[in-house]
């Protein structure tokens, strides 16, 4: 029997495919056949039916802790994002006592907070931190010597190493989402319990349009 996904001579695009996340919930939902799955068990006696209950139960106790991981995790991108937030004041201070730096920045800075963001809320402010570490690239960029500046390179060190550790607990986030969609539709207990619950799938964590152009430019 040949390879379903045959490398060699199956078919590709040239062209390539680009991919993107989806920002539907998905709700897992239970039919007749979970009811009669049930119903045979207790029929069967209560042996069953007791372990049943049972797996029931931790399932439930599963997706409660799971469902708190979730949470942590998002937590820990907020906790990140807030210190990257000062970081980024504390360097356009410094811009700002080097050169004439543009005042609305700090504006911007001080709109930007964290804590208990809803995943878009999350995402968006990302993005104004993003373009507010843009302007403060391009002001050293445009002031050479400031690269010199012994406060401003150990700022702009701890800002480069907050952003990867933002990339990192995204993954640790993105990971559990996966964890918690694949447990929901989990038959017969786990799915049975999430349906009861109203429990849907969640987004992952996914990068806006402008960012993904930025991606495939040319930097050399």
């Amino acid at each position: 029997m040949a390879n379903e996904l045959d490398e060699m001579t199956a078919p590709v695009n040239e062209q390539g495919r680009d991919v993107h996340v989806i920002e539907k919930q998905i709700a897992p939902k239970t039919g007749a056949g979970s009811v009669i799955f049930v119903v045979v068990l207790f029929v069967l006696g209560i042996i069953p039916g007791l372990i049943f209950l049972l797996v029931r139960m931790s399932a439930t106790n599963y997706l409660n802790a799971l469902q708190q991981k979730v949470n942590h995790d998002a937590s820990q991108i907020d906790n990140y994002l807030e210190q990257r937030v000062q970081i980024l004041k504390n360097t356009a201070k410094l811009l700002d006592k080097a050169v004439d730096f543009d005042k609305s920045t700090f504006t911007k800075i001080a709109a930007l907070r964290s804590g208990n963001n809803p995943d878009a809320g999350r995402n968006e402010q990302a993005r104004a931190i993003e373009e507010v570490n843009k302007k403060i690239n391009v002001a050293i960029e445009n002031y050479p010597n400031l690269k010199a500046h012994q406060e401003l390179e150990d700022a702009m060190q701890q800002n480069a190493y907050l952003q990867k550790e933002i990339t990192a607990a995204r993954e640790v986030y993105n990971d559990t989402v996966l964890e918690w969609n694949a447990a929901i539709f989990a038959w017969p207990t786990k799915k049975m319990v999430a349906a009861k619950k109203g429990y849907t799938t969640r987004i992952p964590f996914s990068v806006d349009t402008e960012t993904k152009k930025q991606a495939r430019g040319t930097f050399f």
